[in-house]
């Protein structure tokens, strides 16, 4: 599979933050620990090492055999999952909600580009032991997020009434779901295997929990993927102390509200904003906010109250029912694990900027943050209209209507740039102040006033010879948007779209393989991958 790159900053999709964070801009330097090179990979590696002990690393790796059991396990899984109680092992980490069917392609990457990490590591440091770690976002409650996916430009959706966590809940009504998907599919052999695997998935399974678990394990346990559930009440005894934290000093509240003003300083968009506790509480059919009022714990919405002995002994009981917001299940997450690197989206390394401070504070040692793969999958039918269309890659990541325009300028037969002629009137009218500063004053405010009319009068001309020239070249520029619309549906990138199903009915099981291949974790840049 032939392939390009284009710069993330030339793509126009990500945000002055991340590409100056790629760039390694030095105002940055205060909010992360390392850059994502290989070279500086040794020295995160010996700093995760001397703070993780041995009785971590057991629960860990008990915990995670659990939560697999009734599951099958690929010989690498197990291995990957066993091997965490040596202190050589470690891990490298993405996290993802539990998007139905996976949700967006781009879910496809941020796993790929785990599984090629570790392996680069493992070349680079061959001592050493490093498992991909998918980290399943159970504990979230934005069920509109996660209740669908699109598939040939139709939303497939599941609609139900829920509350609580999405991972408790149960499968009702996916049968028609189910229905739905399969009268799109048409009967080849890759459309059986999806029809097959979603039902295996959605319809053979008591929770959104296990159904993804069991579908990502599918996808992905023959590369040694390790899929790990942080709704664990063994694990979240581990994070005890951090819960405690959290409600007697607002730590992180302090420290990120602190770096947020920082962040703020240098002209970039906050991601997320702490609460003063960063904290829910979790019961069946429940996640509220904790808040503290008047010396008295509560839970939103509901009339649960402590005192502050009596929460602190809800949570020696029960570490379960607490469950960490945006802000801080990054740290229950490198606090439980012997991770290295954390791979994530644009947005989320927008706001894993925002928390080293915090996990300074709180003594956890803060990964390495690595921007995911991005993809723009291409056919060669659809590499073969770039080509006719003179379209090179770079042109297609432009908005539709510059690009447009620019296709306009450049295959029209007349000029419609009107810059010369804007550039002759300025110096006309450069003649014509310094006529008025020899004259009458007042004379200069009629001048400006006529400059004013005049290049607007040229700019109104310029839009006008456009548009007219665009109704005439309306046969190539259609055959330019119907391009654009295939590869950046609903304006946007593919990855943000489209589901895996969609190339799967082509590639069948080869899919995972070739973006396996092609994916390079470490090479910051945005990936033309023509299929």
């Amino acid at each position: 599979m032939p392939t390009d790159y284009i710069p993330f900053r030339k793509t126009h999709y990500f945000s002055s933050l991340i590409c100056d964070y790629l760039d390694e801009n030095q105002h940055l330097q205060p909010f992360y620990n390392r850059f994502p090179k290989l070279e500086n990979f040794k020295a995160q590696i010996n700093e995760k090492q001397l703070s993780f002990n041995e009785q971590m690393r057991k629960q860990i790796s008990k915990s995670l055999l659990n939560q697999y059991k009734g599951f099958d396990m690929s010989a690498k899984t197990v291995l990957h999952m066993e091997s965490l109680t040596d202190k050589n092992t470690f891990t490298i980490t993405t996290g993802h909600q539990l998007n139905l069917f996976t949700g967006p392609l781009y879910f496809f990457y941020k796993i790929i580009s785990t599984i090629n990490l570790c392996k680069a590591l493992k070349k680079e440091f061959p001592q050493q032991n490093f498992v991909p770690i998918y980290w399943m976002a159970t504990e979230d409650h934005d069920f509109d997020e996660i209740n669908f996916f699109n598939f040939k430009g139709k939303k497939v959706q599941w609609n139900r009434n829920v509350s609580g966590a999405v991972g408790e809940l149960n499968l009702e009504d996916l049968d028609h779901v189910f229905e739905v998907f399969a009268s799109q599919l048409d009967k080849s052999k890759n459309a059986q295997a999806l029809k097959a695997l979603f039902k295996s998935a959605y319809l053979e399974h008591q929770n959104l929990t296990d159904a993804t678990r069991f579908l990502v394990n599918h996808l992905f346990s023959a590369y040694g993927l390790v899929i790990l559930d942080g709704n664990d009440k063994d694990l979240k005894r581990l994070f005890i102390p951090y819960i405690e934290n959290e409600l007697l000093n607002q730590t992180s509240f302090k420290k990120v509200s602190k770096t947020n003003d920082d962040i703020n300083r240098l002209g970039y968009k906050i991601q997320v904003n702490p609460r003063e506790i960063n904290l829910f509480y979790l019961k069946e059919g429940l996640r509220e906010r904790i808040i503290f009022e008047n010396e008295v714990y509560k839970v939103m919405n509901t009339r649960l109250s402590w005192s502050k002995s009596e929460i602190l002994k809800e949570v020696s009981d029960f570490p379960e029912r607490f469950s960490p917001n945006v802000i801080m299940r990054p740290l229950y997450q490198e606090a439980i694990l012997p991770n290295l690197c954390y791979i994530g989206g644009g947005g989320e390394l927008a706001y894993w900027l925002q928390l080293k401070s915090n996990f300074e504070a709180q003594n956890v040692v803060f990964p390495i943050l690595l921007l995911r793969n991005s993809v723009l999958i291409i056919t060669q039918k659809q590499k073969q209209k770039l080509e006719k269309l003179n379209l090179s890659f770079e042109n297609l990541f432009l908005n539709q209507d510059d690009l447009i325009t620019k296709i306009t300028n450049e295959i029209s037969d007349i000029n419609i740039d009107f810059s010369p002629q804007k550039i002759h009137l300025k110096k006309q009218f450069e003649d014509l102040y310094q006529l008025a500063e020899q004259t009458d004053k007042s004379f200069k405010g009629a001048v400006a006033a006529q400059e004013v009319k005049q290049i607007k009068g040229l700019e109104n001309l310029e839009k006008r010879l456009l548009k007219a020239q665009k109704r005439k070249l309306n046969a190539v520029l259609e055959r330019v948007i119907e391009l654009h619309n295939e590869l950046f549906p609903n304006q946007s990138l593919q990855e943000r779209n489209i589901n895996f199903s969609e190339f799967y009915l082509e590639y069948g099981k080869d899919l995972i393989p070739k973006l396996i291949e092609n994916l390079q974790p470490l090479k910051d840049e945005f990936l033309i991958l023509e299929a």
